[in-house]
């Protein structure tokens, strides 16, 4: 195992092994030998340990939609090819942003160059491409038979060669991405990765052949002289012909029995054996980079949408809270172009109450701000063209209400629950998505425990956003303004009290309960003329044929 401040680390500010080096050591051995298939990167992927974070999943990741989030929205675009992302550890890796700051500012470095300079992208990319045939290779995940297994092996040892050198290539990266160059470096200084080379040169150049063809006039040839043949005595896996003829009747004088392909693959042993140390690299190598390339195909997608993303500004917590053309990355990712919309707010520890009509965005809206955050302290491009946001100690969302068949609890008793889950898994300066707090319980029971839960909150000075249909409450709160850091804001309706999906200040007067009804299909007239279609149909199924 190397030095760790030899590891090409792409995602900590200080390197370390995020894979289990031992087991993805000896499952690329046993994959080389040709003993194993498939599922040597996912597999140490999946089990690669996560950065030290502050944050747990199990509070946001199921109502973020994470996991198909990243699905759909992460693939890395190289040319013409897709690449699908292995879900399961960029998914992981999005759970658990740094608590370090020095790590998300690593990897907002490395974001930012990645942009910026089209060449280092482009090397990134080819890097990936690389790694990504070597993993083929490595894993038979074409499924075809292996004819010749030092043919296998020696492919093997030369996409090795050709990853290597592509990492040289990142010596002039001004972020971490120089580590994969410092990388190279160390492993084209060991005497293995020369010995290696050494036999790639003697496989493709064992001999010089000088010929001559004469071609006659129909274009056929016609004559075929052979001029010279000269052996790469140079390479020391080269003997004379004299010293080869010797050597085999040595050996069978001795009593060895074997042949040429069997001293190739002993080579072949020997050589890999050389190298090996620097294999599991490339796994973790190939994890990080489909991160940073699957972010940025994330950003093609959005700039191809006419939708703009940045790199946020990172202030302090009393400083404004400022998203401009903020967008719903889940609606993209399903192919719906989102409606861009702005938010601002004096500061960023208040709590926001967000009213108007269903349909409006106001979910919507909670959903960008909890991915938003997370992307921000992963150190990526958040989907907005401006952000001025400050870190988060962690993240509690709670969208999503199902109800479940083993559900002992009524409406009120299972609101009660979802609170105090909340505070259970609260951290002073955490962020805190709720949708629709206490609207299963009737208004009294209802504005009486969203008092207590946000006077509750103030004290842990959260980052709050809560969206709700209690209006007369809202209006009371905001007219009361006994809650110092309570802020409020309504959904933006059009001329015809059409959903614009934008927010402004402010308490909405109506949820449009009406206007929805009618939407919907649900007023007296349209339901009337339901129950007159489902009488005739009886009377019709009922008459004698």
């Amino acid at each position: 195992m190397q030095d760790p401040e030899t590891i090409p680390d792409l995602l900590s500010s200080r390197p370390s092994w995020r894979i289990d080096f031992e087991s993805t050591d000896l499952s690329v051995v046993l994959a080389f030998a040709g003993g194993a298939s498939g599922g040597v990167f996912a597999d140490a992927l999946a089990r690669a340990k996560p950065v030290a974070s502050n944050w747990q999943p199990a509070g946001f990741a199921e109502d973020l939609f994470l996991s198909r989030f990243v699905a759909t929205c992460f693939a890395v675009r190289i040319g013409r090819n897709e690449h699908p992302p292995v879900s399961q550890y960029l998914a992981r890796v999005l759970a658990f942003p740094p608590t370090a700051v020095e790590d998300v500012l690593y990897r907002r470095e490395i974001s930012h160059e990645l942009l910026a300079t089209p060449m280092i992208r482009h090397q990134a990319e080819q890097l990936y491409a690389s790694i990504n045939r070597l993993r083929a290779l490595l894993e038979n995940s074409s499924g075809a038979a292996q004819l010749d297994a030092s043919r296998r092996q020696l492919d093997l040892l030369d996409l090795f060669r050709e990853t290597i050198e592509l990492m040289t290539g990142f010596g002039l990266a001004r972020s971490g991405l120089s580590r994969l160059a410092a990388f190279a470096q160390l492993t084209k200084g060991t005497e293995g990765y020369r010995s290696m080379l050494d036999l790639l040169r003697f496989d493709e150049e064992l001999a010089n052949v000088s010929f001559r063809v004469g071609i006659g006039a129909d274009g056929r040839v016609k004559k075929l002289e052979l001029l010279s043949v000269e052996e790469n005595s140079s390479n020391p896996f080269v003997n004379s012909p004299w010293r080869r003829w010797m050597s085999k009747l040595e050996l069978f004088a001795r009593g060895f029995r074997f042949g040429d392909g069997e001293v190739m693959a002993r080579l072949l042993d020997a050589v890999f054996e050389g190298v090996r140390s620097f294999w599991p690299a490339l796994v973790q190598v190939c994890g990080d980079l489909e991160f940073y390339l699957g972010a940025l195909g994330f950003h093609d997608r959005a700039k191809a949408a006419g939708l703009v993303m940045c790199l946020p500004e990172f202030v302090p917590v009393a400083a404004p809270r400022v998203l401009k053309g903020l967008f719903n990355p889940l609606l993209l990712g399903h192919g719906i172009t989102p409606v861009p919309c702005d938010l601002e707010l004096d500061r960023h520890d208040t709590t926001l109450l967000v009213t108007g009509p269903n349909s409006g965005g106001k979910t919507r809206l909670l959903q960008s701000l909890g991915l938003t955050q997370l992307l921000a302290q992963s150190g990526l491009f958040i989907p907005a063209k401006e952000g001025r946001l400050a870190l988060a100690s962690g993240l509690v969302v709670s969208l999503i209400q199902e109800t479940q068949p083993d559900q002992t609890e009524g409406r009120l008793g299972t609101e009660l629950v979802r609170i105090r889950k909340l505070f259970e898994s609260l951290r002073p300066g955490a962020m805190v998505i709720l949708d629709e707090l206490c609207s299963g319980t009737n208004p009294s029971e209802g504005e009486e425990i969203f008092e207590l839960v946000v006077r509750m909150l103030t004290q842990l000075h959260p980052q709050a956003f809560i969206t709700t249909h209690f209006l007369g409450f809202a209006a009371r709160l905001e007219h009361e303004q006994q809650i110092v850091d309570l802020r409020f804001c309504q959904v933006v309706l059009g001329p015809d009290q059409e959903a614009t999906y934008q927010f402004a200040p402010g308490v909405a007067k109506t949820s449009l309960a009406a206007h929805a009804a009618a939407r919907l299909g649900v007023t007296s007239a349209q339901l009337s003329a339901l129950i007159e279609q489902n009488v005739r149909r009886a009377q019709v199924s009922t008459e004698p044929t």
